[in-house]
């Protein structure tokens, strides 16, 4: 077995003990991830900025940003993973920090530009997205939208990006295929792209 194959396996590993300890904690408090919208008090208009185009919606303020984005305005690229912060599947990216939107009431994303992954490129050419098609980073493909969006944040905030960097930075995304050789392979090669070199 060559050392990345075994790099793979044991990172999948632990990142799937992270993934059953989230499960645990929501199995032990009840906690209601998805609340329907008829059941929340104080509904009201709000205007959002999505993908630097203004939206109207009619929802409580404190409605979590990852539901509005998903039922409301039906972007469903961002991901439901575990509702607590844990997995990373909801990343966005508000006012250029990483935020989760699993736990981000929509009220804190007033006045603020949010991005999701279909506000990237809706071609799929931006360098982060060409790198993961280049280095064919998906398996089941369902955390890949909150690993780009992680991604965009780290490259936007450090242009070389080490190994360590990158490990860093992307520790809140699981993936639970276990591709994290190649997502670090693809980072460096987005890292190379934007910076105009060829592949």
């Amino acid at each position: 077995m060559t050392s990345a194959a075994t790099e793979t396996i044991s990172a999948g590993a632990e990142h799937l003990c992270d993934v059953a300890r989230c499960l645990s904690t929501i199995a032990a408090s009840g906690h209601d991830v998805r609340k329907p919208s008829s059941e929340r008090n104080d509904m009201a208009a709000i205007t959002l900025t999505v993908n630097e185009t203004q939206r109207a919606v009619d929802v409580d303020a404190t409605t979590p940003l990852l539901w509005v984005l998903r039922d409301s305005l039906g972007l469903t690229g961002t991901k439901f993973g575990c509702g607590i912060a844990q997995c990373g599947a909801c990343t966005v990216i508000l006012n250029g920090d990483a935020v989760r939107s699993c736990v981000t009431p929509v009220s804190r994303a007033v006045g603020k530009s949010i991005t999701t992954i279909e506000g990237l490129s809706p071609t799929l050419m931006h360098p982060v997205q060409q790198a993961w098609l280049a280095e064919q980073v998906p398996q089941c493909g369902f955390c890949q939208s909150g690993q780009i969006m992680s991604a965009v944040v780290l490259l936007r905030a450090i242009a070389r990006p080490t190994d360590t960097d990158i490990d860093e930075a992307m520790a809140g995304n699981i993936c639970r295929c276990g591709t994290y050789v190649r997502i670090r392979r693809a980072v460096h090669l987005a890292a190379r792209l934007m910076a105009g070199e060829r592949p």
